[in-house]
């Protein structure tokens, strides 16, 4: 039997207040137009769900135990409503991002923390990983966006262009010799240079450009975490390749400092990825436009 819910939805309110006309005043009908819903109802399951007289209608034993049932929809339905109107508030719900500890330690926790202080009431989750892992994270659904470095191929994915860094050689004081001088890529390979792990895109991208004069650039050491770029660099181990936002303090005071090439080496594109025609939440669109917010005023 299928019966229209605004059916229930006047028997509902009928049985509650005991009256028709206060019905029909809650659900914004005439009081015609609830009788007429109740009959049909009544109609339809070939019982009498009211009893009237003078003061109004009172439930018939049928009546009470339809409205045992319809009570309970009503609550739950009330209150889905308002775990709706929350979650759209941002009163409540989750936000799961996706990006490198890098990332995530010395570019999105200004960020974070602001989302975190405007809506305290949303839970965080962040994953973080490679940037197959992350693609993988985003398509298995555990992560609502990720933010990755560019380029990234996948029909599946809709990303976002968000911010550029720049990558630069640094050194300790070890190699105090070499502040003033510009460097030639070749003899930059003349020292013991320290890279990321060869499967990240930072990796990549600086052996394709000095594949790209005819060299081929080996680390004498790789490391899986930027704070051990910055801390062999800072020891004298070596020259590391790391994102210059990433040691700002270090430049600044004076424990670092920046190699300068013969050559001009190219920025790295961040992009915020999500999955191509799934809707997001309330949360990861606002956290995607507070991204997307400072980048612009930039």
């Amino acid at each position: 039997m299928s019966i229209n819910y605004e059916l229930y939805k006047v028997f509902y309110w009928a049985a509650k207040t005991g009256s028709l006309s206060q019905a029909a005043k809650a659900l914004y009908l005439t009081q015609p137009s609830v009788s007429h819903a109740i009959k049909q109802l009544e109609d339809s399951f070939g019982i009498t769900l009211f009893h009237r007289n003078a003061k109004g209608v009172v439930l018939t034993q049928e009546g009470a135990v339809l409205y045992s049932y319809i009570e309970q929809s009503q609550i739950l339905i009330t209150l889905a409503e308002e775990r709706m109107a929350a979650l759209k508030n941002l009163e409540s719900g989750e936000l799961r991002v996706g990006g490198s500890e890098s990332l995530f330690k010395h570019y999105l926790l200004p960020f974070i923390e602001n989302f975190h202080e405007q809506y305290p009431d949303v839970r965080l989750q962040l994953n973080h990983g490679t940037t197959p892992e992350i693609i993988a994270f985003l398509k298995e659904g555990r992560i609502d966006l990720g933010v990755v470095r560019m380029p990234i191929v996948d029909a599946q994915l809709d990303v976002k262009e968000s911010f550029q860094l720049r990558e630069c050689f640094v050194a300790g004081e070890r190699y105090a010799e070499l502040k003033h001088e510009i460097l030639p890529l070749e003899k930059l390979q003349q020292y013991p240079v320290i890279l990321f792990s060869r499967n990240s895109r930072v990796r990549v991208g600086i052996t394709e450009l000095f594949e790209s004069y005819g060299y081929h650039l080996k680390p004498d050491i790789e490391v899986g975490s930027v704070d051990l770029l910055i801390e062999f660099a800072r020891r004298g181990l070596g020259i590391s390749y790391v994102t210059r936002e990433f040691v700002t303090k270090e430049l600044e005071e004076g424990s670092l400092f920046e190699i300068q090439l013969d050559v001009k080496l190219p920025p790295s594109r961040v992009g915020i990825m999500t999955m191509q025609n799934l809707p997001l939440s309330s949360a990861a669109n606002k956290f995607i436009e507070l991204l997307l917010e400072k980048d612009l005023r930039n």
